[in-house]
């Protein structure tokens, strides 16, 4: 018997969030604005950053790699999302959709690492002030940061290198609004197990991983922060970690739903998809210029020099 060819295959179709055409308009606006925002708040901070130089300090810095990280995330995942909400045919090709699963996750495991590099940054700041700048030096800094990108997207390269010779079946419909690889492997006749296993255990690994480290540094923080005498000052210490703590809690709320459970195209992961991909680049910006008086102090800066120069 003659074995079925299944490399024919070379789109998928994307269910999305909704079929219902004025379902899909009220999304595509509220997910076109959300994306416009977070364009425009992380764009703000990449230049508020740069041009201020009272924020020239590693924690900006690594804020400005998030902020950067945050854009990119974000543009992997939603214009494709925002076609598919306007279009009839809702395809993408099986090349473009591993592309695509594979800046996911490499956006996404480069974040987690610099969230870890964050919370230490904030551990080392408040444990030893007077040595802050000495341990958190420049070379430090951007050894940490290509760290994170490196480690991230070696990740993602072993799991899509692994995925990329799979066969796939008739059925070609991603109960998601993008591809990730844990919604292609249920769409294969070939033998997916290793690859369950693999991005199982590299996203327990590079998660939860980051995850521990960042723990860690908070038990270590909030033990300095208890061993401070004065109100005021452990009122002070715990403001310079606020804004972060509040990321981490967006981030790692929806990511681990988002790679450690079982793909079902529930409404549930749907939300913590979204979340993940839209809403917390959109709200990092206001955390850290809502909770943070320095970035408000540095946009002040910047909007009267602006504003002088116009007038």
């Amino acid at each position: 018997m003659a074995m079925k060819n299944y490399s024919t295959i070379t789109e998928f179709i994307i269910l999305g969030l909704s079929t219902d055409p004025h379902i899909q308009a009220v999304l595509f606006v509220l997910f076109l604005l959300s994306y416009l925002l977070a364009l425009m708040g992380n764009f703000l901070m990449l230049l508020v950053i740069r041009t201020d130089s009272h924020l020239h300090t590693p924690m900006y810095f690594f804020l400005k790699q998030l902020s950067f990280l945050d854009l990119c995330h974000s543009s992997v995942t939603v214009p494709k999302m925002l076609e598919n909400l306007l279009s009839e045919s809702k395809t993408i090709f099986v090349e473009s959709c591993l592309a695509q699963a594979f800046f996911v996750f490499a956006t996404g495991g480069t974040e987690a690492c610099l969230l870890a590099v964050m919370a230490y940054d904030r551990y080392v700041a408040i444990s030893s002030p007077l040595l802050y700048g000495q341990v958190m030096s420049n070379q430090l800094c951007i050894g940490l940061v290509w760290g994170s990108w490196g480690l991230a997207f070696a990740d993602a390269l072993i799991n899509i290198l692994l995925a990329i010779n799979l066969d796939y079946c008739e059925d070609q419909t991603i109960p998601h609004f993008s591809c990730e690889l844990s919604s292609l492997f249920p769409l294969s006749c070939s033998d997916t197990s290793t690859n369950f296993t693999l991005l199982l255990c590299s996203s327990v690994l590079h998660f939860f991983g980051t995850f521990v480290m960042i723990v860690s540094s908070y038990a270590c923080i909030v033990s300095t922060i208890l061993s401070i005498s004065s109100t005021s000052g452990r009122s002070k210490a715990f403001s310079t970690c606020s804004s972060h703590l509040t990321t981490v809690i967006l981030f790692y709320g929806s990511g681990f739903v988002s790679y450690l459970l079982p793909t079902s195209g529930s409404p549930l992961e749907m939300i913590f998809s979204l979340q993940y991909s839209v809403i917390t680049p959109m709200l990092n910006p206001l955390i850290y210029s809502l909770q943070n008086k320095e970035v408000k102090a540095a946009m002040g800066r910047m909007s009267r020099k602006y504003f002088h120069h116009f007038m």
